[in-house]
């Protein structure tokens, strides 16, 4: 099957130019845009933030040619164009030069693409100045992909983390008086630091992770498995006839409102390139910090674990509960909520993630917790 899968792409314009293969999240997207104008997204790492990001930049800078045959084509209004700053955490050298500067430098680039000068003398400054000028374009959309990076990749170290903390905090300050130059806001990322107020300043932002409504905006439901997959799953069903079933099995199971049910992306598309069931997402990165915690903490039964929604949805950073980091960052997944709303009771996702985790954790567990995980899991 000679056909273009986009695994590590993660430029909509890169995606459509280059032939690749675009599951259509237009419509949802469309949703999103006209139903508020704040918006937070948690999703774990490699399941299409990035991707929804660069499509939303796309859409605002009025660049019809990459919406054909998609369904907003003919639902939006290109003539609106709007001023876009997007600034991606993951690709702005923080480790190498410092946050601050990091992230002047990418203010500058922003600047410059939108041909405004600034000339503020720190970061705060440089931002407040960029939307203001780049407003009387027009309205401003901002979009902020992977915010938590800088924190979450010194969790480890306590004082650079509270230092970028810091610094993250005053520099998404000023956009609570920034509203009047504001058409649209998105900020995604893993994790949701709310008791560290990264940006407790913005009151009116939507935090969409666990809503009805946008449970299939990153992933890919088993209706849009069926119909972009047509033809691979048709050559697949000639040997096995339960492909779909095992497919379902390794790959679906991740839900942030029970009601709606995705596969990882990366996953499926690195299945579809060689259909072989292997471990995909879960090797491409595991952070050893998670089991560090399990493990300081003595906790190898991480089944069944019950949450309260409030506590699922933050994470404190001096004191992690296990349940919402592993939560926030794809290791569990919502299998149950209570009748009331207010329990959630977690679980592995998939075969996938169970079987490699319990494969993986041993190494950062003494003996008798690493044989305690496997036990329970083989």
């Amino acid at each position: 099957m000679s056909r273009k899968y986009p695994i590590g792409i993660q430029s909509f314009r890169k995606i459509r130019k280059g032939g690749y293969l675009y599951i259509d999240k237009t419509e949802i997207i469309h949703r999103l845009i006209q139903s508020g104008q704040y918006y937070f997204l948690s999703r774990p790492r490699r399941f299409g933030k990035s991707l929804l990001v660069s499509t939303i930049d796309e859409l605002f800078s009025g660049n019809k040619e990459l919406f054909d045959g998609l369904w907003i084509q003919d639902r939006w209004d290109w003539r609106e164009k709007h001023p876009v700053i997007h600034i991606s955490f993951a690709e702005l050298p923080y480790k190498e030069v410092g946050l601050s500067e990091a992230i002047k430098r990418g203010l500058d680039r922003n600047g410059e693409r939108l041909g405004v000068k600034i000339t503020g003398d720190n970061i705060k400054d440089l931002f407040r100045e960029l939307i203001e000028k780049a407003s009387q374009i027009g309205q401003v959309v901002i979009l902020i992909d992977e915010y938590d990076k800088p924190i979450i990749d010194f969790l480890e170290d306590p004082e650079t983390m509270e230092a970028n903390r810091s610094i993250m905090k005053s520099f998404y300050s000023i956009l609570k008086d920034s509203d009047a130059h504001i058409r649209f806001l998105l900020m995604t990322g893993v994790s949701q630091f709310s008791r560290v107020s990264v940006f407790s300043d913005l009151n009116n932002l939507r935090n969409i992770t666990l809503s009805t409504q946008y449970g299939a905006i990153a992933g890919i439901t088993q209706a849009e498995l069926e119909e972009n997959f047509a033809p691979e799953i048709a050559e697949l069903k000639k040997e096995r006839p339960d492909i779909l079933v095992q497919i379902k099995d390794w790959y679906n199971g991740y839900s942030w409102n029970i009601k709606t049910s995705v596969y990882n992306p990366f996953s499926l598309l690195n299945f579809m390139i060689e259909p072989e069931f292997q471990n995909y997402w879960f090797e491409t990165g595991t952070p050893s910090f998670l089991f560090k915690i399990l493990k300081k903490m003595a906790l190898y039964d991480i089944e069944s674990i019950e949450m309260g929604r409030l506590e699922l949805s933050d994470l404190n950073i001096e004191k992690p509960s296990p349940g919402a980091l592993l939560f926030q960052t794809g290791y569990l997944t919502i299998k149950r909520i209570s009748s009331d709303g207010d329990i959630y009771e977690l679980g592995f996702p998939n075969r996938e993630v169970k079987a490699s985790f319990f494969r993986w954790a041993p190494q950062f567990l003494p003996g008798d917790l690493s044989r305690r995980f496997h036990s329970s899991c083989c």
